[in-house]
């Protein structure tokens, strides 16, 4: 692992040290994006490699929990969304890694999809209604918030996705520990809806259910990491029988 990041990091800083010099070939400006982007991310990689080194193999990672649950005062037809997120961050700084795993939506809306953001209160007392809008301590447009994960695909009435890269944080002067996710009753727009509201939260509906964003061990993510890896390998085995 350690010699596949040293070569990654010096074809990488190679490549990316040298795209203006003369050469008859001509790099295209999509190409050199693409070069900076993996240069970008090889750095990343090799940032959290070496602070988790320094920090003498404890692990400086960190893990967040968030158990959800329907919205206070929800209309009888609405449906009672349950579940978990689980948050890992591997050192302060790096980028979050998510599991999003909630049942309870309509089974006859298979493939339909629901937005998940971070809103700015941890504040649940008048359910998910109280938690504020989207978190947004930049001050920029949705869907460029900490909090904007997105849309997730509902299959049979449950959603189970992880999500790697996410732009949140465990730790911080933007921390999401303490704010509160919330699970919405539709789609989010991603800011096309060619309205105010678009950029403020998508457009994505009622607040269907909703959590606080709190703390724990590693064992919780270990756990489910375990559970996701029999699963991908399961699916390759699967695969590899069906093929011709």
């Amino acid at each position: 692992m350690l010699a596949l990041l040293c070569c990654s990091l010096l074809l990488a800083a190679r490549i990316s040290a040298t795209w203006n010099v003369p050469s008859p070939v001509e790099i295209s400006s999509e190409l050199a994006a693409q070069i900076r982007d993996v240069h970008a991310k090889v750095l990343e990689i090799w940032r959290v490699f070496t602070q988790q080194e320094a920090d003498g193999g404890r692990g400086a990672a960190l893990h967040a929990a968030c158990q959800v649950q329907p919205s206070a005062g929800l209309d009888g037809a609405q449906p009672r969304v349950t579940g978990r997120v689980l948050f890992r961050q591997p050192a302060p700084g790096a980028r979050l890694d998510a599991f999003f795993d909630l049942e309870g939506f309509p089974a006859e809306l298979n493939s339909s999809k629901r937005a998940i953001h971070v809103h700015q209160f941890g504040d649940l007392s008048r359910g998910c209604e109280s938690t504020g809008p989207h978190y947004n301590p930049r001050a920029v447009a949705h869907p460029d918030h900490p909090g904007d994960f997105g849309n997730f695909v509902v299959r049979d009435g449950r959603l189970s996705k992880f999500r790697a890269g996410l732009a949140a944080s465990l730790s911080g002067a933007h921390s999401i520990v303490g704010r509160a996710v919330v699970v919405h009753a539709g789609e989010d727009d991603l800011g096309r809806g060619g309205n105010p509201a678009s950029l403020e939260n998508g457009n994505a509906g009622p607040r269907l259910a909703c959590c606080v964003v709190g703390t724990i061990g590693p064992e919780a993510w270990a756990s489910r990491w375990a559970q996701e890896r029999n699963q991908r390998r399961k699916r390759r085995r699967e695969s590899h029988c069906q093929a011709p």
